[in-house]
């Protein structure tokens, strides 16, 4: 707006006219508006195309507001006389001129409202009126129409006898201009040739001779009237150049020529076209704005302002993060895209319209493409992973499939893993699936946990990666047997406590853990009688009833039994000998209660007897006897032996003295 004829509301946007607008002198205006929020470096532009409406404030104007013309008394009816021709610079129907004739002299001569040619209606006679006055009047087809006049001055002259000493010579332009969007014959020019000769000598005819091969254009030889045989494409030709001749009709005919120049001027009956429908191209993301994208390019075959193109993007999806270069048609950012925000811009309007009034535009398709950059990581699920699983897995068994994601693409999105830290060499991992493998058997009892981390890593360039944490926790599988810490136990026991005395604990390791690892203790053999009972979780044995060392000594092969509570239950025995403890609880008794001996008086002193006998069921020094005589052995006769029991004889025997001895002993 460099004149300064409009005004923007800043606020609400309302354009407004400042000073008064002539549709004559610019009947399109094209605004550039600037929108900008705030204090931001981003703003926006449009383009607002305002055209300026006709009305019709111009009346028909005539190149001269008189004229005069002679012609001869000899012409006939229909000879044409005289071109009127007006302008008007309204446009449209305010433009439109029709032509009459407003004087009374309407009887004599008559005009085409449309081509402004006068003719003769009748033949005059000079002697009768030598000169006509006629008023001509342009009249345009506004509303109200607006008119002007023209006075032309008609002379009759009597024909006098001449001779063809002159040659006719042009008077009209050699140049003519004529719209391209004219109907076929439309006044194109006006050819005038002047020939001062009097009669038939100055009677002038026209003819093209060359440059209307294709017959664009129709001559009236007569009037000199030039217009178009043809519709008219100022993109097809722009510019005609025909030799036009005059000829007289003297005899000899005398002649010119004249090269007529017609320019055929542009209409915009042309619409602007993309070299291309579909403009595709690609634009790495994370670019400053201002990144050139693509530049579209339209040709309009008009000329002038009519052919000056200006480009935009309509609105549409993402079109905000491009800016157009209405001139030039390059395509830049006008903000730093993300691919994984969005990867592609489908933008169905990229507009061009050329500077025409009115304008004519067209569209085409732009699809935008946002190559990767290796901008994001690979993310695991979680950040760690707490896993259990059983320690008999064969090797190669998967025990989890790991999976990370990566918003990239292509390479920069192909994630790859690995184990970093020490798996001790029991895990693997597939680097490509992510699943995770036992590369060997596993045992709880050697390692009973696995801490180690699992790489994920992109295939950019930049190889950015992450990490999570692995737990794998062996479960126990029932795979070790309870084992005795001896396979041979020995305990002793004193014979006739009370029941229920421990004897020995017994005690089985088992490697397992939980149920596989717990331990309970059973008798499987050699307690027939029940004669012993075990605690199942402590392995104490104990007695379950009084023992008797004179019934039973010692159990030898009394078979303990450990098994775990896992499934199927494993188990080991051990062997325990119990020896049983003689307690002195036996008296000795004698082989006999009494002992009756006959002996002669006349024995002699040391001769043997007797000899007493006693046992004694206990065992060791509880069994051990000695003899001693308690009575009946006052005055000494006898000796007994306390070690065997032998009794002998120490004094002399008589018969009359002492018939019977009766000697107690005891054995202790």
């Amino acid at each position: 707006d460099p004149h300064g004829k409009f005004s923007i509301d800043p606020q609400f946007g309302i354009i407004s006219t400042k000073k008064q607008l002539d549709h004559e002198a610019q009947s399109v205006v094209v605004l550039t508006v600037q929108s900008q929020l705030g204090n931001s470096p981003i703003y926006s532009s449009t383009q607002v195309n305002i055209s300026v409406t006709d009305i019709n404030d111009n009346p028909p104007v005539f190149l001269t507001k008189s004229d005069k013309v002679t012609i001869s008394h000899t012409q006939p009816p229909g000879t044409a006389v005289y071109i009127a021709h007006a302008e008007d610079k309204d446009s449209g129907l305010n433009g439109a001129i029709k032509y009459s004739i407003a004087s009374k002299q309407s009887n004599v001569f008559s005009i085409d409202p449309s081509l402004g040619v006068v003719n003769l209606t009748r033949t005059v006679f000079a002697e009768k009126q030598q000169e006509y006055i006629v008023h001509i009047a342009a009249e345009d087809c506004g509303s109200p129409p607006l008119t002007s006049l023209l006075v032309l001055t008609v002379i009759i002259e009597e024909q006098k006898m001449d001779m063809n000493d002159n040659s006719p010579s042009f008077t009209s332009s050699p140049l003519s201009y004529v719209m391209e969007d004219v109907e076929v014959g439309f006044l194109v020019h006006h050819i005038i040739a002047k020939d001062p000769d009097a009669g038939r000598n100055g009677e002038v005819t026209y003819h093209i001779l060359s440059g209307n091969e294709n017959k664009t254009f129709v001559l009236d030889k007569i009037t000199g009237l030039l217009t178009t045989g043809q519709l008219l494409d100022h993109e097809i030709q722009e510019c005609y150049s025909l030799t036009v001749m005059a000829l007289d009709d003297g005899s000899p005919a005398l002649s010119a020529t004249q090269v007529l120049t017609i320019v055929v001027l542009d209409v915009n009956d042309e619409t602007p076209v993309f070299l291309k429908q579909l403009y595709e191209t690609a634009v790495h993301e994370n670019q400053d704005p201002g990144q050139f994208v693509i530049k579209v390019e339209a040709v309009d075959r008009d000329a002038g302002l009519n052919s000056l193109l200006q480009y935009e993007i309509l609105p549409g999806a993402g079109y905000e993060k491009f800016k157009m270069n209405s001139d030039s048609g390059e395509l830049v950012t006008a903000a730093s895209l993300d691919r994984e925000t969005q990867e592609v811009f489908s933008i169905k309007g990229s507009s061009c319209h050329d500077l025409g009034s009115p304008s004519r535009s067209s569209t085409a398709q732009l699809y935008l493409t946002v190559l990767d950059e290796n901008d994001h990581s690979p993310l695991f699920a979680k950040t760690q992973y707490q896993i259990s699983v059983a320690e008999d897995l064969e090797e190669g068994s998967a025990i989890l499939d790991l999976s990370a994601s990566d918003e990239d693409d292509g390479p920069n999105g192909e994630v790859m893993y690995s184990l970093i830290d020490d798996t001790y060499g029991a895990f693997a991992i597939d680097s490509v699936m992510g699943s995770i493998v036992t590369t060997r058997a596993l045992d709880r009892e050697t390692k009973s946990q696995y801490t180690f981390r699992a790489v994920a890593s992109d295939c950019g360039t930049h190889f950015p990666r992450s990490t999570t944490v692995m737990t794998v926790l062996i479960q126990d599988v029932n795979d070790n047997v309870p084992k005795f810490q001896q396979s041979y136990y020995k305990a002793s026991v004193w014979e006739g406590q009370s029941p229920k005395i421990d004897i020995i604990q017994v005690f089985a390791t088992d490697l397992d853990s939980g149920l596989n690892g717990e331990t309970e203790y059973s008798i499987l053999s050699g307690n027939e009688n029940a004669t012993f009972l075990i605690d199942s979780a402590r392995g104490i044995l104990a007695t379950n009833t009084g023992l008797d060392y004179e019934n039973t000594s010692s159990y030898r092969f009394l078979v303990v039994l450990a098994s775990d509570r896992g499934t199927p239950s494993l188990n080991s025995t051990a062997t325990v000998l119990i020896t049983v403890l003689d307690v002195n609880d036996n008296p000795p008794v004698f082989s006999s209660p009494e002992y009756h001996v006959h002996v002669k008086e006349s024995i002699p002193i040391g001769s043997h007897i007797t000899q007493v006998s006693a046992k004694d069921c206990d065992a060791g020094t509880n069994a051990e006897i000695t003899y001693a005589i308690i009575s009946g052995n006052d005055r000494g006769h006898f000796y007994l032996d306390g070690r065997t029991g032998s009794v002998n004889l120490l004094k002399t025997l008589d018969y009359e003295d002492t018939m019977k001895f009766t000697l107690i002993i005891q054995a202790t």
